[in-house]
This record gives C-alpha cells, structure tokens and sequence, in this order.
C-alpha cells in the first residue's frame, strides 16, 4: 500500500479514479494548464497584452481585466478585442503538443472511453488527441450569448445526437478561437455566462447536462490565481445543483507556483482544501506532469 504525501490523493481516491476512467464513468474537464507546453498561461497572455496596450493597474496578470480595459480602450467592439486576444495567442504558441508522448495529458485521456469532455481552453488540441486515438469526435461551442448559434456543431443536422465513446463531444464552454465572438475572456464575458447558464439551463445540450450531473468530474489545468475554476464551478453549481451529487478530484499547482509565499504554502493547502470540500472536490496538489506520471504509474 502507498503512503500518500500530505497533499496527494489517498489510495482509495485513485482507486476510484482509475476505475471511473476505465469505465468511462468521468468526465474530464481542461482548463488552459493543460496545454502549457504549446501555449501561453492566462497570465503570460494578460501580461503581453498589458504591455502592448498601456495597461495602466498593477494587476497585469488579470486576463479578466486586462481585456476589459482594452475593450473600453477600442470602443465598446469586444469582438475586435478577441480577435486581438486570437493574433496574440497564435503569434506566442509554441509547438503543437506530441501526442505519442505517453504524458501528454490531451493524449491520456483520448485513452479512456468518455462520451464528453468539457473545457474552458479555445484551442483544439481535445479533437486531434481524439482523432489521433481513432475516435470521431465532434465539437460543440455553449451558446452564452446571441450571437452563437445553439444547434451549433453536431447538433445542428443531428437530433437527438448522443456523443459515445467511439464519437465523443468535445464541449467549449468558453468558446473556441476560431469563432473570436464566442470566446469568454473580459469581465462582462464572465458575468454573461455565468448569468446565461442561471437563466436558461437549457442552454446546455442534455448530453452535456448528463455528464454534469451522472459523472464526477476531473479538473485539470487551473491554478489558484485562476479566476475561471472558482467562477465557473460556482456557476455551473447554481445553474446545475445536481453536480454535487458526485465526488470529483482537481489537480491544482501547489501555492509556491502561483506566488504564494513557501512559508504559508501548507496553511493555504490546507485551507483552500477544506473550502473546496465543501463542492465535493478533492485537490491533488502538484504539477501536470507530477500527475500523470502518478497516474500512468497506477495504470501499470
């Protein structure tokens, strides 16, 4: 039996998930670490466009708020804004990720035989990881504003489609870049959605609502000074109450990584541990990388 570190998940914890994912009973959730290796984090991005844009507030690393600025900068044209936000993205990308690298967390996961994948992230990394694993994914964007069409992606020929593992969903809640306007990025972005997703739960497919509700989730990619876990998880809370029906695991960059203090780090674990007890979350507290290895270990 293994010994588990004071901030890692117990033996019992990754027996669960190791079967949920063997079974298809998870439904992963990306958020933007989990494409570190090929793209910039929130807060390199905020930071460039803070720089380029005369950001005036210390608070540079706030994606949120560095393209509110920019948006009342240019007008009140939030779109032209995302476009600005794509350029800057593809001009910082790195490599593409290698998806026959056995730690490739995109890869990882095309491994198992989910139906759904959710993320936060506008890139398309999920579908090809997918298609490389010789699924037939689809991809479908949350309408959480007027200008996106709701029968958009396989629903809009398809009724009543049913994502399977041999053709899973890959579901951008926060839109993806090649449709800038569907993106969520500025503070506005933020209350929208979460305001669209109380409003009208239907906004959601039923497909989407099923893996919400029937499956525990796995969060992978989000970072304590990453708004986007806190606001969303709340939000998908209100608006889907079901969710904490099961128990999920979030892989979270320790403190230090996210500049918090050494010296406060384990106060802090422990804290923002116990507050995300209260969703049914457990944290495993490490690096991407320090995950995967852990769980292809498990895997044998």
């Amino acid at each position: 039996m293994r010994i588990p570190g004071p901030n890692r998940l117990s033996d019992g914890e990754w027996e669960r998930l190791l079967d949920q994912l063997r079974h298809g009973d998870c439904t992963p959730f990306l958020g933007a670490g989990a494409c570190g290796r090929s793209l910039p984090t929130g807060s390199q991005l905020s930071e460039k466009l803070a720089a380029k844009y005369h950001y005036p507030f210390p608070d540079r690393y706030d994606l949120t708020r560095v393209t509110q600025y920019m948006t009342m900068r240019f007008s009140d044209d939030a779109v032209y804004v995302k476009t600005l936000v794509r350029r800057e993205l593809e001009e910082m990308a790195g490599p593409l990720p290698d998806f026959s690298d056995p730690l490739e967390p995109h890869a990882l996961l095309a491994e198992f035989p989910i139906s759904a994948f959710l993320t936060t992230n506008y890139d398309n990394f999920l579908m090809q990881a997918l298609k490389q694993a010789g699924k037939d994914p689809q991809a479908a964007i949350c309408p959480w504003n007027a200008g996106i069409d709701r029968n958009n992606g396989p629903f809009s020929s398809a009724a009543g489609w049913s994502p399977q593992p041999e053709a899973p969903l890959v579901y951008h809640l926060h839109g993806a870049i090649e449709q800038p306007h569907s993106i969520v990025v500025t503070e506005d972005d933020y209350l929208e959605f979460v305001t669209s997703l109380a409003a009208d739960r239907a906004i959601l497919p039923p497909s989407i609502q099923a893996a919400l509700t029937t499956k525990p989730l796995l969060f992978i990619g989000y970072g304590l000074r990453d708004t986007t876990f806190r606001q969303l998880f709340k939000g998908l809370l209100s608006a889907v109450p079901e969710i904490n029906r099961r128990s999920h695991v979030s892989v979270q960059r320790r403190p230090r990584d996210d500049g918090i203090d050494e010296d406060v780090e384990q106060p802090t674990i422990e804290y923002l541990s116990n507050f995300y007890r209260r969703w049914r979350i457990s944290i495993y507290w490490g690096t991407l990388d320090e995950f995967m290895i852990e769980l292809r270990d498990r895997m044998g």
